[in-house]
């Protein structure tokens, strides 16, 4: 895995190549097995994946999103990203709009580098991951209602396999229970769930033997 992600070796080149469709699987996948993938209550949402290269080395960026009551995923580590609204053209348009929003990224500082496989998730949702290079360093701004904090992580340490693994969640015979990606501890953030699911996408699309 780690030969894909060597300095010398990642490029944005690369990166476009391997997000091709034919290579990285445009067909959606479940989170959750057995579930219907396709109907009426499906919402459409987007997310991007802002990647950065600082001294050889490339870095993803997440955000830890604002503490709500009431809010299932408050607290946790994600992408910028959100519901797709009618204004929207593509879940393109909509990942950028959603990071502009949550983290002060401009869109005209996104050079996007293709889109992962759809992810249909638990809360019937459906999810298309956008990848984008952006420059780097750069002030991004947290908006206090939607994002705490915004921190990012080497290619290279997610790349590890040692540092994730799968396990049944919430638990084992559990109506909802699947395979749930965690990954280790990483500067006091806890990557789990969707977010490590899409990583580990995004990751094995890299590595992936291209045609």
């Amino acid at each position: 895995m780690h030969g894909h992600l060597t300095p010398a070796r990642l490029t944005c080149e690369l990166i476009r190549e391997r997000l091709r469709p034919h290579i990285c699987h445009a067909r959606p996948r479940a989170e959750l097995p057995g579930s219907a993938a396709a109907t009426a209550s499906v919402q459409h949402a987007a997310v991007l994946l802002p990647l950065y290269c600082q001294d050889g080395a490339w870095h993803l960026v997440f955000i830890r999103r604002a503490e709500h009551a009431h809010d299932r995923h408050s607290g946790e580590v994600g992408f910028p990203g959100g519901r797709r609204e009618d204004w929207d053209p593509d879940c393109t348009a909509t990942a950028l709009r959603e990071a502009q929003e949550e983290i002060g990224l401009a869109p005209d500082q996104v050079r996007v580098l293709g889109r992962l496989r759809p992810l249909y998730t638990a809360s019937q949702f459906l999810i298309t991951p956008v990848v984008g290079e952006i420059p780097w360093p750069q002030a991004l701004t947290p908006e206090p209602r939607e994002v705490s904090r915004i921190f990012s992580i080497p290619l290279i340490w997610l790349a590890v396999p040692d540092h994730h693994r799968l396990r049944p969640y919430p638990a084992p015979g559990h109506p909802q229970a699947r395979e749930v990606a965690f990954f280790d501890e990483y500067d006091g953030e806890l990557l789990w769930g969707v977010t490590a699911h899409i990583t580990l996408d995004f990751l094995g699309c890299l590595t992936r033997p291209g045609p």
